[in-house]
């Protein structure tokens, strides 16, 4: 099949990939323009090195709803269009451009999880297990029926970037599965109704600071969630503390005075934020319920290292807080 890609970040590379080891023709590769990154050099976002890498025409139109550009996607002449993770709103003369209009691989079981960060908020709120949709896109914002779907468990240990690698990849392969069946004209539509859940809000960096007042077990969540971006951190003596890994070490009503394993201090120990360090070198951290032990922590300007070796050089102090 003659197709047009649309994508833009890493997430998008996998699907490419896929589709260019399975046989189809890509026509075009349809990205967002270059941004500037580390010291003001211009940084090609990840779809566009691969095509490159591949030999694929590539084409960065600053808005893609524009006139110009939807007369050279028009003279592709393709079959489908593709897009994952774009980043751009597709107006209706595009998702019609072609025979079988434009497909959208989603990381999430449609209808929950519409929006932009469908990964970070399954592992947020907890949830058992999530997975991929292929979507026939509609001018609803990832609202379209629904083609093809895939389940995936959720490990207790799931952190944002490898849930991201894992949805890539199946999301990958359903969409060439997916592509098969609609040139056999074996897929069935299907209607998505009401979504499940709240909408999935782009992540900013204040959400990655920890708020200790909350329960052990959502920060726990939250902190591996917002792994690698943007990260959950918090404050120590004024000096940001980036917060990489850590376990519920106390359940409800427990403090971190009363672990076995916590060294003596005298500070309040049912004030959230407050610390003591226990006999592994972890950090302890009292929250509104429950206890947290921060295992591997990032000081500013420094590498990420174990909790242990960070709190040899500074140990926690009489009635010390977090926040």
């Amino acid at each position: 099949m003659r197709i047009i890609f649309m994508g833009t970040p890493d997430f998008a590379t996998g699907t490419l990939d896929a589709l260019i080891e399975a046989g189809h023709e890509i026509a075009l590769v349809v990205t967002q323009p270059d941004k500037p990154g580390n010291r003001g050099k211009m940084q090609p976002p990840a779809v566009k090195q691969l095509a490159e890498q591949r030999g694929l025409p590539v084409f960065q139109p600053v808005k893609v709803r524009e006139p110009e550009a939807i007369r050279v996607l028009r003279e592709q002449n393709a079959d489908l269009i593709v897009v994952v993770a774009f980043g751009q709103i597709l107006p209706q003369e595009i998702l019609d451009l072609t025979p079988h209009g434009c497909i959208n691989v989603h990381a999430s079981l449609l209808p929950a999880y519409r929006g932009a960060a469908p990964i970070q908020w399954a592992l947020l709120n907890g949830d058992p297990e999530t997975g991929v949709t292929i979507m026939q896109m509609d001018a609803g914002l990832d609202t379209g029926n629904i083609l093809a779907q895939k389940k995936l468990a959720i490990a207790p240990d799931e952190t944002g970037g490898s849930l991201f690698d894992k949805l890539a990849a199946l999301g990958a392969s359903l969409c060439v599965e997916t592509i098969d069946l609609i040139e056999r004209g074996a897929v069935t539509p299907v209607p998505q109704g009401e979504t499940t859940t709240p909408y999935a809000k782009m992540l900013t960096k204040k959400m990655g600071e920890i708020d200790w007042n909350r329960p052990a077990d959502e920060i726990e969540r939250m902190i591996r969630g917002l792994s690698p971006w943007p990260g959950a951190y918090t404050y120590r003596n004024g000096t940001m503390l980036k917060v990489k890994k850590a376990e519920i070490a106390g359940a409800e009503g427990e403090t971190v005075s009363n672990l076995e394993a916590v060294t003596e201090s005298s500070h309040n120990p049912g004030a959230p934020g407050s610390i003591a360090s226990d006999a592994s070198g972890n950090l302890l951290v009292q929250t509104g319920c429950g206890v947290i032990a921060v295992t591997k922590l990032q000081p500013a300007g420094k590498k990420t290292m174990a909790a242990a070796d960070y709190l040899r050089g500074k140990p926690v102090q009489e009635g010390e807080e977090l926040g």
